[in-house]
């Protein structure tokens, strides 16, 4: 009996402790109601002790959030119309005030945030040009705009930690004056490209055919020169040998002319018989 109730007292002693103990992870923010009315929310990751049936706990996501914003048409300082697309990063500061104002909602708690921002962007981007939105001075912009969107949403317990521009569009319109400027730029820049790429092949054209001609030039005056230097020493040797037997070189030359006159069949020549072409066709008894 003793020790039933021993083992009772010891089931409900741990069910107490586990309805009066909750951790606080340090991933969250935890605020304790006492009766419905806040006590407090300063707590950091731990144990803690709470009342049972008395106080109550709600936990809130400490993590960053993102709240992507729909993209804002902006007039610029020029009056021209740009698409602005931004996003927040930013995390529950004061739990308190993020559970009185937003209900605990972080859902509700980026609606709210998405005019603040489309607002401050409006502002600001109004003050600038294009060229200034682009340019190095953008990084001024972002600070600026993610200081005056933190002072605006720090009374919902809202802490915004970075704002960002992801683009800048032009309205379709704008975008396709750039684009048409951009492609009369690139057809002139490729016209010159085409008409100086002509212009080189014409002047290469021009020097390999002046090469090629100088070269053939060349090639005949040194064949010339080859072939006239190459008569004189044939000539020089004809000569050489007609002296050396004057009969024989005759002989010789009568039997080049026959070969070349009668080199068809159908050659016919008509010489009187006893003409000097014929000299060797005679009998040598006759002759002399």
């Amino acid at each position: 009996m003793n020790s039933r109730f021993l083992l009772g007292v010891v089931v409900a002693a741990l069910g107490l402790l586990s309805v009066s103990v909750f951790i606080v992870d340090e991933r969250e923010k935890v605020i304790k109601f006492r009766l419905g009315e806040i006590v407090r929310s300063d707590y950091t990751a731990g144990i803690y002790l709470q009342l049972p049936f008395v106080n109550n706990i709600r936990r809130f996501d400490a993590r960053l959030q993102t709240m992507d914003a729909q993209p804002t048409r902006i007039i610029t300082k020029e009056k021209k119309y740009v698409v602005v697309d931004a996003f927040v990063k930013w995390r529950i500061g004061d739990a308190e005030k993020f559970y009185t104002t937003m209900a605990g909602d972080i859902r509700q708690a980026n609606r709210r945030l998405d005019p603040i921002v489309k607002r401050q962007l409006t502002q600001e981007f109004g003050k600038r040009t294009i060229q200034d939105l682009v340019s190095g001075d953008r990084e001024t912009v972002m600070a600026l705009l993610t200081d005056n969107v933190r002072q605006e949403v720090i009374k919902y317990g809202v802490e915004v930690v970075d704002m960002r521009v992801k683009r800048v569009d032009f309205e379709q319109d704008i975008s396709e004056n750039v684009f048409n400027r951009m492609r009369t730029e690139r057809d002139r820049v490729a016209r010159e490209r085409r008409a100086k790429g002509r212009a080189d092949g014409e002047r290469i054209r021009a020097d390999a055919d002046r090469e090629y001609t100088a070269t053939l030039a060349s090639a005949y005056s040194t064949a010339q020169t080859t072939r006239g230097d190459g008569d004189a020493t044939a000539a020089a040797e004809y000569a050489a040998a007609y002296g050396k037997n004057k009969e024989f070189y005759s002989f010789y030359r009568s039997l080049g002319a026959y070969k070349s006159a009668f080199s068809s069949k159908n050659d016919v020549i008509l010489l009187q018989p006893d003409s000097d072409f014929f000299k060797y066709f005679g009998s040598p008894k006759a002759k002399k």
